[in-house]
């Protein structure tokens, strides 16, 4: 039997489209629980292995960790292509993949970093304010997605990627994915898609359920 993946991660966050990719592509893995924003003993225990002390990590099989979520999942889609959950290099699809890995990752999920506001305003009274330009900017962020995207029956046609995995996670952060169908309404029936796959079902069952009232 292959040694298994090793995802570090938690319930709801970034390691989910990570732990989906690994459930379509039927490869074994475990999960270790952590969750920094829990206090700072969990911080510190996750700091061996991310310095950052940030989740996702990926230990593969040969012992090599990796993080950042965009560059693990396309790591991922890339190393198994006969799953079918990116673009070939050769695809003209692939500059659109590139492109939008990397936006989701690089204007939408590095700003949870300031859902905590703290971190850069000391002010308590000024903390709701940051929190409600953060979720606009996010909100912006995705209306820009869905202006340029025209999906297929998934993002980039009518196979599922990874692209439509860390979406359909990503979306239901804050602002909440009502607020992400009102702006990127044209991308709200492939990700409902995804929610709906059932091979994923037990995976979001156990590691984003979907709870009543969870779209706010």
């Amino acid at each position: 039997m292959a040694e298994p993946f090793i995802v570090y991660g938690a319930s709801a966050s970034g390691s989910v489209p990570i732990e989906a990719t690994l459930t379509l592509l039927n490869l074994p893995y475990r999960v270790e629980e952590h969750a920094p924003w829990e206090g700072k003993q969990e911080a510190n225990r996750l700091a061996r292995i991310n310095p950052l002390r940030q989740v996702p990590a990926l230990a593969l099989p040969t012992g090599e960790l990796m993080t950042e979520s965009a560059a693990i999942l396309i790591w991922l889609a890339d190393a198994y292509p006969d799953g079918r959950l990116a673009p070939g290099v050769t695809d003209p699809a692939r500059p659109a993949f590139l492109r939008w890995m990397t936006f989701v990752s690089a204007a939408i999920y590095a700003l949870y970093w300031i859902d905590d506001p703290s971190r850069i305003v000391e002010r308590e009274e000024d903390h709701a304010a940051v929190k409600a330009r953060l979720f606009e900017r996010i909100a912006h962020c995705w209306a820009r997605m869905g202006a340029e995207l025209r999906p297929g029956r998934y993002l980039l046609g009518d196979d599922v990627s990874v692209l439509d995995l860390y979406v359909a996670t990503a979306s239901r952060w804050s602002p909440g994915r009502r607020r992400f169908y009102e702006v990127a309404a044209g991308l709200a029936e492939t990700v409902r898609r995804v929610d709906a796959d059932p091979r994923l079902a037990t995976l979001w069952a156990e590691r984003f359920p979907f709870t009543p009232g969870w779209e706010r």
